[in-house]
């Protein structure tokens, strides 16, 4: 019996668009290839804080940073969530300067870890706290009500399957519910919070089972497939879009890597690996791009270069530019500036 169910509520994957393939497929391809570089970067000393890895759950993340309209939609990204960020219109030096400290990154070098975000821009910084991002999104898109900004306007988030058992996720999640605003949660149930597996966190086969006693859609997608991924949350979206409430999407897959540079990772079984969960979503989405004809493995090949390319001119920048002055920043909280 397979360990991936599909949603019965996506749209047939014929559907999907082209363009929008080829496009996310380029954001997986960057994103691998950045955190590629930014682990090599943390085990060589470069970096001194924390470096969390997506991979695995690139094409689910990248799916919906491709989907959302990066002109009027809010998306809080979790730890995972580079694919998400670089396809929500994130760039890459953004990531460079951060982890690299550098006073000119959106973190003003003072963080040197995953906690960057573009408020102005409609994407917080991430919380490390769990579950924190579903009230926070909640009340952004409750704020948009009263200020008669909301029409058309989705709030999306991404969580690992850990969070779904925290107070803020609940919380959050609730209120959507209650209040029926376009929230969509995706949940990447990547089998381990942390070190802790699936069985010891919720006694439930599916955490989309929970999506019923909120009151609100729940679609489940093998998080490994991008067309599934693609199509599942484009119909998501569209739904809160379209007035249909919060939207809860489950992602069925595994995390390729420890759960930071620093966890090996030792405590996944081996049979898990080699499981259909196991499945590396940047090879089958590869394979998929070029059966359906959307591009031919030499032009993947040349995405590839140009994202080594690009990773590598965003690295020698941003090693280049200092660190935040202590005596010249006036360390004023980055949210306060340019909000709307």
């Amino acid at each position: 019996m397979s360990l991936l169910k599909s949603t019965s509520n996506e749209l047939p994957t014929k559907q999907i668009d082209g363009e929008l393939m080829r496009r996310t497929l380029r954001v997986m391809i960057l994103a691998r290839t950045l955190e590629s570089k930014l682990s090599s970067l943390y085990k060589g000393g470069k970096i001194v804080g924390g470096v969390y890895l997506g991979t695995g759950q690139e094409a689910f993340s990248a799916s919906l940073g491709c989907t959302l309209d990066q002109e009027k939609d809010i998306f809080a990204p979790l730890i995972r969530d580079q694919a998400g960020r670089t396809g929500f219109g994130e760039e890459i030096i953004d990531a460079t300067r951060t982890y690299l400290g550098s006073a000119k990154g959106p973190m003003k070098g003072r963080d040197g870890n995953i906690h960057r975000g573009r408020p102005d821009r409609r994407m917080p910084a991430m919380i490390s706290h769990l579950g924190a991002a579903v009230s926070l999104v909640a009340g952004m898109l409750v704020a948009r009500r009263m200020q008669g900004k909301l029409d058309g306007v989705v709030g999306a988030t991404c969580v690992g399957d850990g969070a779904t058992s925290t107070g803020s996720f609940h919380e959050g999640l609730n209120m959507a519910a209650v209040e029926k605003l376009p929230l969509v949660v995706l949940v990447a149930d990547n089998q381990f919070a942390y070190s802790t597996p699936r069985e010891r966190q919720f006694a439930c086969d599916s955490l989309v089972k929970r999506a019923a006693g909120y009151g609100v859609a729940g679609h489940e997608v093998d998080g490994t497939n991008l067309e599934a991924c693609l199509a599942t949350i484009q119909s998501a979206v569209r739904a809160a879009r379209e007035g249909g409430g919060p939207q809860l999407v489950v992602g069925r897959l595994l995390r390729l890597c420890g759960h930071g540079e620093h966890d090996d990772g030792s405590y996944v079984p081996s049979d898990l690996k080699e499981s259909e969960l196991g499945s590396d979503c940047l090879e089958i989405g590869i394979s998929q791009v070029v059966a359906r004809g959307l591009a031919s493995e030499e032009e993947i090949t040349q995405w590839q270069m140009e994202a080594a390319e690009e990773v590598q001119n965003a690295v020698a920048i941003s090693q280049k530019e200092a660190g935040p002055d202590p005596y010249q920043e006036d360390w004023q909280a980055v949210s306060e500036r340019g909000m709307s």
